[in-house]
């Protein structure tokens, strides 16, 4: 991966999202150099809507991708990124409004304060990643492939992220928890920052939520990628361990810092799924 024009952009992705490291081997071919583009891209516009403190910045890097998006079919792109994943054939069956979607759900939702509550939350997510979702499940299965589950794998991976952050980003506008959360425990930004018993009660309350949605996404239909299908088991796995955790929030922290026992085995099964909806 090193070496590459893109390994900057692949390091960063892999950095937020550790647990697909076990996924590369399986995606090392040439072939599958568009599959890990749009991992990373996906993660540029992330990176940019949750971390950049600043709208108006943040604006701006958006409404960039959005123009080099727009020509990238006729030009290849100039980013190694686009010309990565123009390079490859899914982008010839990829439309111009599904690359466009999460660029204009990210760019409504910049400004954007602290839900009123998790179905607000929920909704934000749902906007932005389902978006996501829905542009990667047509880049790795084709234009008749249903991306219901991978939009919800998509919002419980958000949400569970957010959830580990919150002490990081307890001072942005947006904050991890909704309102109504934060009121019921008698929660305040201050109070994000330090562990407390109502604390542990809000994560749990969090995490609980996250992990109905997560069952739900298992009664859905449609294939998930083989990063969004490992990314699933492990925050089953996570979810089930910081739930029983007397602190759940720490628990959390720890166990998405390292591999677990399984992990690989998560990574092949994930992968044998993955080629199997692919008809590979």
């Amino acid at each position: 991966m090193n070496g590459t024009p893109l390994h900057s952009y692949l390091d960063k992705w892999l950095a937020a999202q550790p647990a697909q490291r076990l996924a590369m081997p399986f995606v090392e071919a040439p072939a599958f150099a568009g599959h890990r583009a749009l991992a990373a891209l996906e993660q540029e516009w992330i990176d940019a809507v949750y971390g950049i403190r600043e709208p108006q910045v943040a604006q701006v890097k958006l409404h960039w991708w959005a123009e080099e998006l727009s020509g990238a079919a006729a030009s290849g792109g100039r980013h190694p990124l686009t010309k990565a994943l123009f390079a490859a054939p899914s982008a010839g069956h990829v439309e111009p409004a599904l690359w466009l979607a999460p660029l204009e759900a990210a760019m409504a939702q910049l400004d954007a304060a602290t839900p009123a509550d998790f179905a607000e939350q929920r909704a934000r997510a749902e906007a932005l990643h389902g978006a996501l979702a829905r542009l990667e499940t047509c880049w790795w299965f084709g234009t008749d492939a249903d991306p219901a589950r991978a939009e919800v794998c998509a919002v419980v991976d958000h949400l569970l992220h957010a959830t580990a952050l919150l002490e990081a980003h307890r001072e942005h506008e947006r904050l991890a928890l909704p309102m109504s959360r934060l009121a019921r425990h008698g929660l305040d930004r201050a109070g994000l920052a330090e562990d407390s018993a109502a604390r542990r009660a809000a994560v749990r309350e969090q995490l609980a939520e996250i992990d109905q949605l997560r069952a739900a996404a298992r009664t859905l239909r449609g294939p998930l990628s083989l990063f969004r299908g490992l990314q699933m088991r492990e925050n089953a796995r996570l979810l089930h361990r910081a739930r029983r955790a007397a602190d759940p929030l720490s628990r959390l922290q720890a166990l998405r810092a390292r591999a677990a026992p399984g992990s690989v085995f998560r990574a092949w099964s994930a992968a044998r799924d993955w080629r199997r909806q692919d008809g590979a």
